[in-house]
């Protein structure tokens, strides 16, 4: 098969694609042909890692943990039903060699899940992004611990870079649940994918004031804020945030200093939650699968210019390419076609 792998870390160059044998499915595990694979700033982040180009834990890696496919084959202990079943693939690579920047990949069971007649491109974007979104609108105190239509009825929840990723799996996952959904950009093109994920109010923060506009809209302030940028945003966040509220974070601004004041916090007794998908409580992650699996199924969670996503296709030799597309922060998706739909 041909995979994208790298032997040492570095900039996007280090990814190669190469000719390797087709992995064997274990026990407990599948093989899966991969048609396309979803690429996030974490991939590109493991990629890189701590720029002293040391090689990965166990020589060699193929990148990116999302991604849809066919279901080829299974091992022992696996319902043989799943073979030829459409799926899509979270955390293929967390803590194994077999990302999904390949033409087959294999992973445990549980991390495929059937997608139905949803589209490959939808599947591999579900993954890292849906996750995240879904645990950062289910982890306040006063926030429900699933999501489903009516979950949100009657919240109000801020998203912050509502045009990203995240951000856009956010509002759709928030509206999808009935929330009222105010989210901030930085540009008119960016308001208008925000729009087109279902966000309720958009804010141009270069332009408005982000906390007098959120208090006309919420004068008691947002039930929950999905953060993207927390040292830059906190001040914002604290005048905004409304009794027993929580602030998700789930990115660290380039690694920038987080300070908070105790007191503003203290008396509505709002939460600051950090979120990493991959170490999510498995309650809160079977959860987060469950819920984005029947939003997919349902038909309300989408991909493309039309949700709000533009989508940024690259074959599998370009690889390297998709890397740097979203280390230089492409706006929408970026997706790595693996093999023939």
């Amino acid at each position: 098969m041909k995979a994208a792998v790298y032997h040492r870390t570095g900039d996007p160059s280090v990814l190669e694609v190469v000719d390797r044998p087709v992995p064997e499915p274990g026990p407990g595990e599948v093989l899966v042909r991969v048609a396309v694979s979803g690429v996030n700033p974490t991939d590109w982040k493991a990629r890189q890692g701590d720029g002293s180009g040391a090689p990965p834990r166990q020589g060699w890696q193929i990148p990116n943990q999302d991604g849809a496919g066919i279901v080829e084959t299974v091992g022992t202990g696996v319902d043989a039903k799943l073979v030829g079943e459409r799926v899509w693939i979270w955390e293929a690579a967390w803590q194994r060699q077999w990302g999904t920047a390949a033409e087959y990949t294999v992973v445990p069971a549980r991390q495929v899940v059937r997608l139905g007649a949803a589209s490959f491109d939808l599947g591999a974007s579900l993954g890292i992004p849906f996750l995240t979104a879904h645990r950062c609108l289910t982890v306040g105190e006063t926030m429900p611990d699933r999501l489903d239509v009516g979950a949100l009825t009657g919240r109000t929840v801020l998203v912050q870079g509502g045009a990203g990723a995240v951000g856009n799996a956010a509002i759709q996952l928030a509206r999808w649940a009935d929330a009222t959904v105010i989210t901030t950009v930085s540009s008119a093109e960016k308001a208008q994918l925000a729009v087109a994920a279902g966000a309720s109010y958009v804010i141009n923060y270069r332009d408005e004031d982000v906390v007098a506009e959120i208090r006309k809209i919420v004068p008691d302030g947002v039930d929950a804020i999905v953060e993207v940028a927390a040292a830059r945003n906190a001040e914002i966040d604290c005048q905004v945030i409304g009794a027993n509220g929580a602030v998700a974070v789930y990115a660290d601004d380039g690694g920038a200093q987080l300070t908070l004041p105790v007191r503003p916090l203290m008396v509505p007794n709002v939460r600051w939650q950090f979120v990493l998908v991959y170490t999510l409580p498995p309650v809160a992650k079977a959860h987060a699968v469950t819920d984005v699996a029947a939003g997919a199924a349902a038909g309300v969670l989408r991909v493309g210019i039309d949700a709000g996503l533009p989508l940024h296709h690259y074959p599998l030799a370009e690889a390297a390419d998709a890397h740097a597309a979203v280390q230089n922060s492409a706006v929408g998706k970026v997706l790595v076609v693996t093999s023939e739909q």
